[in-house]
């Protein structure tokens, strides 16, 4: 499995923040999903995340199958449960959900997915997913059975980043849920990003691009943006948020 996206992961945060966009297929039928992923394509997104808590539909091979036909953009799937896994894509995060004490996230779901992962030949990427306390009851932590990491315990976010790091994950997570009403602190983002070499990624509650900037300038290598460009009537915010996002550190 070569690390090809992995590799333009880093060349593209070499001296600027990450913009990538998250799809859920659940949200969307197939054809608006192709619509919204040239959108972010054309306006500035790095690369497109695709998944979610669950599957409630089954057209998640058929939507990475046809968006890839569209956009030249990497398409990383962003797994929610183990069958998340479709060979068209161009790599997949292997989740780790450090933050849980949880088995079913920590390695069953892992386990699960590994025959799947190994036959589709995906490019893997090791992520450290670390759920931080949001203000709200996310999706992820609903179906996890997780408590998230104290928003005002930045010692314990770094404490598992760098667990993270030390066991080899390639890139540390911390995402405050879908929707979440508070965003993960910059005051955590400063110190996790002090302590840790691999790069950070931060998620959730980024609702205009100039919280995506205040992220980026505490230290986020890469800025998830899911919510806030759902059901857009303006696709020049897309263009907004890249801007913003990538504006030298």
């Amino acid at each position: 499995m070569k690390d090809t996206t992995f590799k333009y992961l880093l060349d593209t945060i070499r001296d600027k923040s990450a913009f990538l966009c998250l799809i859920d297929p659940d949200k969307l039928e197939i054809n608006q999903s192709i619509e919204v992923a040239q959108l972010y394509a054309e306006n500035g997104a790095d690369a497109i995340l695709i998944g979610g808590s669950m599957m409630m539909n089954n057209w998640f091979s058929d939507t990475i199958k046809e968006i890839k036909k569209q956009v030249n953009i990497p398409l990383i799937i962003f797994p929610g449960i183990f069958n998340f896994v479709c060979p068209h894509a161009d790599a997949l995060l292997m989740l780790n959900m450090l933050s849980s004490r949880n088995p079913q996230v920590l390695i069953n779901e892992q386990v699960r997915s590994a025959p799947l992962v190994y036959h589709s030949k995906l490019e893997v990427i090791p992520t450290a997913y670390l759920l931080i306390e949001s203000g709200s009851l996310s999706s992820v932590q609903y179906m996890s059975h997780s408590f998230p990491i104290p928003r005002l315990k930045s010692d314990i976010a770094v404490a598992h980043s760098l667990a993270a790091q030390y066991m080899g994950q390639k890139l540390i997570y911390l995402e405050a849920g879908s929707g979440a009403v508070l965003q993960v602190p910059d005051e955590m983002i400063k110190a996790v990003k002090e302590h840790i070499d691999v790069p950070l990624i931060v998620g959730g509650g980024i609702r205009t691009p100039e919280l995506a900037y205040e992220k980026a300038t505490a230290g986020a290598d890469i800025i998830v943006v899911g919510t806030a460009l759902e059901n857009i009537d303006n696709p020049l915010i897309i263009k907004e948020f890249a801007d913003a996002i990538h504006k030298k550190k």
